[in-house]
């Protein structure tokens, strides 16, 4: 961004210049005026409660190398005596936050990196963090959350200068959401990671749920590559769309011939359009396995060697709290997945509890998914039908809804979920914890984790 000047940055941001600040451009863009440090650019977006921009004075105070705020905010900061002797660019917009989408997409072309867009019912920030790894030296990933119409386009704003692939996550909770999006970022290519009955609550049906993933092969730039599961299911029939097409997993064009576990590790022969690699990846998840082959088929579609890729692979890391293997002070195993959860990701970590060695009993703790519409009921049941079958022996559920999973134990909250925890997991015990987002079973793997302090 320090590439960037004033007048480029307004220009982009179809920003009115109300006051004058230094040459160059910022090193960082925050929407919090909390956050604000020197040289940084500030853009106030309006909210259901407070407008940011009424907070551009007080960030040009904090050292702000400019301010891009609601024309009224900066037409009040620019005449406001407490401006003198303060230095800072002061842009004036309509509207903040199609300014900041469009000094996103600026920045974007004027990288002019590759950018690989990544959306999907489950599994898109695990293959984000592989792509990170796997991709090159100079790959910039989107933070944590960074997938919606403000977060995407300050991921963008945070690549610096010389950034070669740019790996993004779109989070969809509607119709349109990742094809406006893709306006923003221009991907070269598009991993859809699954289709699942996720927001069905919002879209009606997992038709209309793929029909809105499908977004991203229609917002592809012009050559670009569509990356999907070689069982493509409801998005089968959208994928003429796609200048070109890779599919990924069992009888796809990019497949693990052979895969060994062993002592926390993966081995696999991966085949490609490209050649084949041995790859080491340093987890032992089934799934895990089905987004690296995402991952790794976008490096396909980049033209990236399968051998530099190989190469890359032990050194994959994923974002917290998902699948984390902590072990707890008391000798015993956690899996903490309790980022979010939905059907398809719930079994599968369930599926890896199962393959864990352990020699007493493993347990889970299950919370509520969230926005399934009318068949959630049906859905949970379903959940605690395949723990019993993957081997769980008990089954604490915490909310409302998951009483349908059958559990041994319903409680209300997270809290009480610990304390029933902290009373039956015993030493040779392995536990998975995983809910949706708003249940915050963090909690319960925090309170393990710390239960032998």
């Amino acid at each position: 961004m320090k590439a960037l000047g004033a007048e480029r940055i307004a220009e982009a941001a179809g920003a009115e210049l109300l006051g004058r600040g230094d040459e160059g451009g910022p090193a960082r863009v925050t929407i919090d005026s909390r956050d604000v440090k020197e040289g940084e650019l500030f853009v106030g977006l309006p909210g259901e409660r407070a407008d940011g921009g009424q907070y551009g004075l007080e960030a040009l105070r904090a050292g702000a190398w400019g301010i891009l705020v609601g024309g009224q905010w900066a037409r009040e900061t620019g005449n406001s005596a407490e401006l003198e002797g303060l230095e800072g660019w002061v842009m004036g917009s309509p509207e903040p936050l199609a300014s900041l989408q469009g000094v996103g997409r600026f920045w974007r072309r004027e990288l002019g990196c590759a950018v690989v867009g990544i959306t999907g019912s489950t599994g898109k920030t695990s293959v984000k963090d592989i792509c990170r790894v796997v991709l090159g030296e100079k790959v910039h990933a989107s933070p944590e959350n960074y997938n919606t119409e403000i977060g995407l386009p300050l991921a963008i704003l945070g690549a610096p200068a010389g950034t070669e692939v740019m790996v993004l996550e779109m989070g969809m909770r509607g119709a349109g959401q990742i094809r406006e999006l893709c306006e923003i970022a221009e991907p070269d290519v598009g991993v859809v990671t699954n289709i699942g009955p996720v927001h069905i609550e919002l879209l009606g049906s997992v038709e209309a749920i793929a029909a809105a993933k499908a977004e991203i092969i229609e917002g592809l730039r012009e050559g670009g590559a569509a990356v999907v599961p070689a069982d493509a299911g409801p998005l089968e029939h959208h994928l003429p769309k796609a200048p070109r097409l890779l599919r990924f997993g069992e009888g796809g064009d990019v497949q693990a011939r052979e895969s060994l576990v062993l002592m926390g590790e993966t081995d696999a022969v991966v085949l490609t359009p490209a050649g084949e690699a041995v790859f080491k990846f340093p987890f032992v998840e089934a799934h895990n396995l089905e987004n690296a082959l995402a991952a790794i088929a976008a490096g396909v579609a980049l033209d990236i060697p399968p051998a530099d890729m190989a190469r890359r692979s032990p050194g994959i890391t994923f974002s917290r709290l998902r699948g984390e293997l902590v072990q707890l002070p008391n000798g015993a195993i956690l899996i903490n997945d309790s980022y979010n959860a939905n059907p398809i990701s719930m079994r599968a970590a369930l599926d890896h509890l199962a393959t864990l060695e352990v020699e007493g009993d493993r347990v889970a703790v299950l919370g509520d998914m969230r926005e399934l519409g009318p068949e959630s009921a049906a859905f949970h049941r379903e959940i605690g039908e395949h723990a019993r079958a993957a081997g769980v022996g008990l089954i604490i559920g915490v909310g409302e809804l998951a009483a349908d999973y059958g559990p041994d134990h319903l409680v209300g909250d997270a809290r009480d979920a610990a304390t029933v925890l902290s009373e039956r997991l015993g030493p040779d015990d392995a536990v998975l914890v995983k809910g949706s987002r708003a249940v915050g079973l963090e909690a319960v793997a925090e309170s393990l984790a710390g239960s032998g302090d």
